[in-house]
């Protein structure tokens, strides 16, 4: 799977100059692929080996996870949206969205990433430098069908669904939060209160993906 998907993408034609300066104020310079699926499907475990495997034969690769566009915990709790954080309504997709569209057309291009540890997004915190070619986007929401949401769809050059039953899910999630110090209890409330209902709304609402890798039941 991995190997048929490396290539794939590492078969895509160049669509800059080494210089990475595209030539008109229209022209798409960059690859955008969209790795799309529920909490602990395993966006970003696929995304960072797409990434080494097409960096490792010379197409100039980046992920660009989607975490970076959380809004701020202050804004959630004054919205009454804390508890929920990582529903679709708790990210700035509109900002999303006109980062996909620069990271298309732009030479260089400042990302936020989302710190784990302090729970909060860092702005400017990484770059898409001119000389990257394919960007490589991780994130809940990539192919979702909601008023906020399914514009994106049209911006990927390619799109991949990670489609993970709800008991493997359900499992990756309580390990996450043990992972993060949570008690037993506390790390399966989580999931459920929260988690699994984010991943059911993913579920229930995709928009069409050109390859959609499915775990068996």
């Amino acid at each position: 799977m991995i190997d048929s998907l490396v290539a794939r993408i590492a078969a895509l034609p160049p669509r800059f100059s080494g210089s990475g300066l595209r030539a008109g104020p229209s022209e798409m310079i960059r690859y955008r692929i969209a790795i799309a699926g529920a909490p602990a499907s395993g966006k970003s475990t696929l995304a960072d080996v797409l990434c080494e495997r097409l960096n490792a034969q010379g197409r100039r690769a980046k992920v660009v996870p989607m975490d970076g566009f959380h809004l701020d915990n202050a804004l959630l709790e004054a919205r009454g949206l804390l508890a929920r954080k990582g529903a679709p309504e708790t990210f700035d997709a509109g900002g999303f969205a006109r980062l996909v569209r620069a990271i298309g057309t732009d030479p260089e291009v400042f990302i936020p990433l989302f710190d784990r540890a302090r729970d909060l997004s860092l702005n400017g915190a990484d770059v898409i430098s001119a000389d990257t070619e394919i960007a490589i986007f991780e994130g809940n929401y990539l192919l979702f069908d909601d008023e906020n949401w399914r514009e994106l769809a049209s911006l990927w050059d390619l799109s991949i669904c990670l489609d993970v039953p709800e008991r493997v899910l359900r499992a990756r999630l309580v390990q996450r939060w043990l992972d993060h110090g949570l008690s037993a209890e506390a790390a399966l409330q989580r999931a459920e209160s929260n988690d699994l209902p984010n991943a059911a709304r993913v579920r229930a609402a995709p928009l069409e993906a050109d390859i959609t890798l499915r775990m068996p039941v």
